[in-house]
């Protein structure tokens, strides 16, 4: 099957980008150098295109409700116009996919999902959704989604809307006209940087791409690529879903007990996966088998998702998530789970590159964390 191309498809090509088949669509990996462009995110901005990224709309009066049954979080008090990160699991607790789940009125919310998990989150929603007066929508089709990433993101979108962005608060959206088309704009991003994602209609993709390049021009915005967007979250020490989290780990397993909610007063405080939950997040409590970590190198190999971390003896302790050089740091870094023994920063382990095993220290995450 041919992958999915997105409203900016001709525009990625034009303009000269690596396209790469990620979850089924055909996406830009990158425009010139990766390095270049989560340098710029860093440092003044970037313009993405996620329009990989999956939209489903959960509406009716008793939709919320439905959200924190299917959900881990406390879906139902959140606030209109506000925005929460949480996940979806299976009823043995294991991650099925992490989510932003934004409350565009009374009764009705968005629903995103990782491009490679949108159609698994769209059938558990839907199986889920059986007893409750709420209806579940696949929008994937209804919306584009473009970021504008970086220390300069809110001077370039000002220039482009009337919207209250100094009012818009980080993980909060409103409905906005932005360079004379109608979206809805939030606070939301995956680089570690302030900046913005907007919803829009397809067909308003390009227009809006345009717009903001114009605009963004005298503040140094570049179009930027998967490949970076990718760094710029191992940076910050953000999960990716198929690397950090999958199936067979909770969100205690990954350090992200906090969005699961024990709370909830809907329901009778029930939700799929609760039992499992409870005992994953007592063992996580006492004894740990093993916690997610960052781990920096001083030398100049880089360590790579699936190779083993070892002790001194050279005896398997971990194994890495996910690796690349930092742009930021100037250096390899990793993102592992090790056996919860080896778990505190600063201590001295291994990675095994190939072989060989490179000198790596542990860190607490996240790597960089960009100054308020």
């Amino acid at each position: 099957m041919s992958p999915r191309l997105t409203a900016l498809d001709a525009l990625h090509r034009a303009l000269g980008a690596t396209m790469t088949d990620f979850a089924g669509w055909d996406m830009p990996l990158r425009y010139g150098s990766e390095r270049e462009e989560h340098l710029a995110v860093r440092t003044k901005a970037g313009l993405f295109d996620l329009s990989h990224m999956g939209e489903i709309t959960v509406l009716g009066p008793q939709a919320g409700e439905l959200l924190d049954h299917a959900l881990v979080g406390f879906i139902s008090a959140l606030g209109v116009l506000r925005a929460r990160y949480t996940m979806i699991c299976r009823e043995d607790g294991g991650i099925l996919d992490d989510l932003i789940v934004y409350r565009t009125a009374e009764n009705e919310y968005m629903v995103v999902a990782n491009a490679s998990n949108a159609q698994v989150v769209l059938d558990a929603l839907t199986e889920r959704a059986a007893g409750f007066d709420a209806v579940v929508r696949d929008d994937r089709d209804a919306y584009a989604l473009l970021a504008v990433q970086g220390p300069e993101a809110n001077a370039i979108l000002s220039s482009v809307t009337d919207a209250d962005l100094p009012g818009l608060k980080y993980y909060a959206l409103l409905p906005a006209t932005v360079a004379e088309k109608q979206v809805w704009l939030a606070r939301t991003g995956y680089t570690g940087e302030d900046g913005f994602e907007i919803f829009c209609a397809p067909a308003d993709a390009e227009h809006l791409w345009h717009a903001l390049t114009e605009a963004g021009a005298p503040h140094g915005l570049v179009p930027a690529g998967l490949s970076c967007r990718d760094t710029l979250r191992l940076e910050a020490g953000m999960p990716l879903y198929g690397h950090e989290l999958d199936t067979s780990l909770t969100p205690f397993d990954a350090g992200l007990g906090r969005v699961v909610r024990f709370d909830k007063t809907t329901n009778g405080g029930d939700f799929v996966g609760r039992k499992a939950l409870e005992a994953a997040a007592a063992q996580a409590e006492v004894n740990p088998p093993r916690k997610l970590v960052g781990l920096v190198s001083e030398g100049k190999r880089v360590p790579r998702a699936e190779y083993s971390v070892v002790d001194a003896e050279g005896t398997v302790i971990g194994r890495i998530t996910s690796g690349s050089p930092s742009p930021t740091l100037g250096k390899p870094i990793a993102i592992a789970y090790l056996d919860a023994a080896f778990a505190a920063p600063g201590t001295a382990v291994a990675v095994d590159v190939r072989g060989k095993h490179e000198p790596v220290e542990v860190v607490a995450l996240p790597f960089y964390k960009r100054a308020r």
